[in-house]
């Protein structure tokens, strides 16, 4: 029986859905729902019942869990028992700020999982480090670009508030709008721009560098903002998002790292990336485009 799918199994059970499932073991939806399918095929019992909302266990499936989650711990046990003891790879790894507790979380983990016998710090991207995980437009010259996560943004307000019973938002809408900015956040700075060139003026209440302290004065009435439009953003039931009328703004999250001699313990957190990116590009419907590829990302060396 192949691990890899009691391991897909063990994902799709606890999440609930092959989306959810694919993005925590960063592969395509087609890879868990292929590697579910042989496994049904091959205990001859259906594990799982699908639904628009997702996935529902089976009698079979409940079953099958604990004596699934045995073996994969089990498996990670002898991996630790017969791991040779040797010193530690130090990873210095730069993060811009606002990233997504959740996501990096997920990230991190996997990451040193799957290296070997990692020692990471994490540091601010300013400083020296081996790897950073920016925008790319914060892209130095010398670095490659492997793009994890496409954000777009949305306008935040606070629940009840007037706008939010509009479907979208103008700009002019925001004319004297109490609002909470962020700095640094290159969003802004195009929302900014977007401001400047219709004569639209905010009232700035705050300025702040934190998602999350800014969600919290936002849900406290204090003022509107920009943040990304992340599930556990959108899920929330005391801050409601809303689009910009022709205003597009996104970003696109990845890892900076060195053109020459890109140390051998930063292949995993690439290969994570590269997974990650393709399985954004699955959710959307749409295959990643050639030039979104790290190879083709380059800012040359001067």
């Amino acid at each position: 029986m192949d691990v890899r799918s009691l391991r897909y199994f063990i994902a799709a059970y606890e999440s609930g859905s092959i989306s959810a499932a694919a993005r925590r073991c960063h592969v395509a939806q087609p890879s868990i729902s292929t590697a579910l399918a042989q496994l049904e095929e091959r205990l001859g019992t259906p594990l799982f019942e699908r639904h628009r909302r997702g996935i529902t266990a089976t009698e079979e499936g409940h079953r099958l869990y604990p004596l699934a989650r045995q073996v994969s711990e089990n498996l990670d046990a002898i991996s630790r028992l017969f791991r040779t003891d040797s010193p530690p790879t130090p990873v210095r790894l730069g993060l811009m700020r606002s990233l997504g507790a959740s996501r990096m979380t997920t990230l991190l983990k996997e990451y040193i999982g799957r290296g070997d016998n990692l020692a990471l710090t994490l540091v601010n991207p300013e400083e020296r480090c081996d790897a950073r995980i920016i925008g790319e437009q914060d892209l130095a010259h010398g670095e490659r670009f492997q793009p994890i996560w496409h954000d777009s943004y949305r306008l935040a307000l606070p629940s009840g508030h007037p706008l939010a019973m509009q479907a979208s938002i103008a700009l002019d809408d925001l004319d004297g709008l109490p609002f909470i900015w962020r700095h640094p956040c290159a969003a802004m700075e195009q929302l900014a721009a977007a401001l400047n060139s219709v004569e639209v003026r905010c009232q700035i209440r705050a300025r702040l560098r934190t998602i999350e302290y800014t969600l919290g004065l936002v849900a406290a009435g204090v003022g509107v903002s920009l943040v990304p439009a992340w599930p556990e953003i959108l899920a929330r039931h005391d801050v409601q998002c809303r689009p910009i009328d022709g205003l597009v703004i996104h970003q696109t999250i990845g890892v900076a790292y060195p053109t020459h001699q890109t140390p051998p313990a930063l292949a995993p957190l690439l290969a994570l990336g590269k997974e990650a990116w393709a399985q954004a590009g699955s959710d959307t419907g749409s295959e990643v485009r050639p030039d979104t590829t790290a190879s083709s990302r380059l800012r040359p060396s001067r």
